[in-house]
Formats: C-alpha cells, structure tokens, sequence
C-alpha cells in the first residue's frame, strides 16, 4: 500500500515539475537564486564555479520548498485524524475533489478560486544560501493556479491516512518528484535551453496527461482501489519487502 502512495507522490511531484509555472520559467530560477545572468549562466569559461554555484543553490532552494510541502503532509495528517471517523465520506467528496482538479489542470473548467495567483513576488532575492532557502519557501507558498490542484490532490489523500509519519512520507516522495528533475535540469541548464523550444510545443499535452492523472487518482481515492491496486502490485513483487 506504502510503495503506491510513494510512487504516486512522486509523479505527482513530477508532473507538477513539468507544469506551464515551473518547467518554462526554471532558467529564472536558476539565475534569481544563484544571482548570476543568463550569459554567466550559459558561458563556456568558470564552468566549475558556475555549477558550484548552481547546485549548492538549488538544493537550498529545494529544501526550502521540501519544507513547506513536508510541513503540509504532516498537518493534513493531523488534522485527517480527526475524520478518520468519517472517513468514507472524506473519501468520497476528496475524490470528487481531485476529479474537479484534474479537469482544471486539463483546461475543461475554470473556476475562479483556482486561478486566482497566489504567487510571492520577490523583487530582491535574500544573499546567500539561506536567502535561496527562504525563496524555496516562497515558490512553495505560491504558483497556486499549476501546482495546487496536483499539491493538493497529495494532500487530500494525505489527510486520510491515520499516522502523522504516513502525512510526512507522502510530501517527502512529493518533493522528491519535483526535486531530482530541478536539480538535474539546473545543472544541465544549456541542453535544456538548446531543446526547450522544441519540448515546450506539447505543453498542452503534458497538462492533458497531468488532469487524466488526476482524475484517475481521484477515482482511486473515492472508489478505495489503492488498497486493491497495491494487492495487485504486491502479488506481482512490485513493492513487496520479504520478513527477514
């Protein structure tokens, strides 16, 4: 059971690494929490000092976020504890929830309390590598229209688990999913502005197959078939750890 929630946790961190918020802008990123241009960014001199900097930042920058995200696992779990006694209807409408979120990702409805931006506009990053990690935190407080509906389709589910430890594994795996993607694609920044151009014509498929993820995790939820899929993967060895 463990081994898909983690899993999913992750693609859903995944896919939201891959929204219109965060994959198009992530050379902005780079360069506002490093504090280097572009051009020093990309330049072919100092290539050692360049990706020093690149990935010393980002992974303060990904653990400010990780905390945020981790910190909101383990409140939803708390607070899930207390409808543990409900919770076949905290199932029910959580799902149709998700269900709602993926049609939004999907761009077949558009209500107003899900594109209102929430964003954190910094004019002026913090110095230092704590300032990328305070800028961490604000990416994780913001982007609400792309990466809200996926965070919280993670934590609708979170909230339904009865151990707080279970709330912070989900967001863990979450992070993670969003994390590994950045850092990679930070420190192979100059491929991936060669190849972007061409990557970013499908970006209205990647939020077709993000909303149909959704969905399917909604239709999970409300219908109970994670336990159902992990018997499944279990029986196929998928996930499964032996007694020793």
């Amino acid at each position: 059971m463990e081994s898909v929630s983690f899993a999913i946790a992750f693609l859903a961190g995944l896919f939201s690494f891959i929204s219109p918020c965060v994959l198009p802008l992530l050379p902005s990123y780079v360069s506002f929490i490093t504090g280097l241009s572009m051009d020093q960014l990309t330049a072919s001199d100092d290539r050692a000092r360049v990706k020093r900097l690149v990935l010393s930042n980002s992974l303060f920058f990904i653990g400010g976020f990780s905390t945020i995200f981790i910190g909101l696992g383990a409140s939803a779990t708390l607070i899930g504890g207390f409808l543990m006694e409900h919770q076949q209807i905290v199932a029910k409408v959580g799902g149709a929830v998700v269900v709602l979120f993926g049609l939004y990702v999907m761009g077949i409805i558009k209500p107003f309390w899900l594109s209102v931006d929430k964003r954190v506009h910094l004019d002026h990053k913090p110095k230092g590598y704590i300032g990328s990690y305070l800028v961490g935190m604000a990416f994780a407080t913001g982007w609400t229209p792309c990466v809200g509906p996926i965070l919280g389709t993670i934590l609708l589910y979170a909230s339904t688990q009865d151990r707080m430890l279970e709330g912070i594994y989900l967001l863990t795996w979450y992070s993670m999913g969003l994390a590994v993607p950045f850092l990679l694609t930070s420190l192979a920044l100059n491929t991936f502005l060669e190849r972007f151009p061409g990557f970013s014509k499908h970006m209205r498929t990647i939020s077709i197959i993000s909303g149909l993820f959704l969905i399917a995790v909604g239709l999970l939820i409300f219908f109970d078939f994670f336990a159902i899929l992990a018997t499944w993967f279990t029986q196929w060895g998928i996930g499964y750890t032996p007694n020793l």
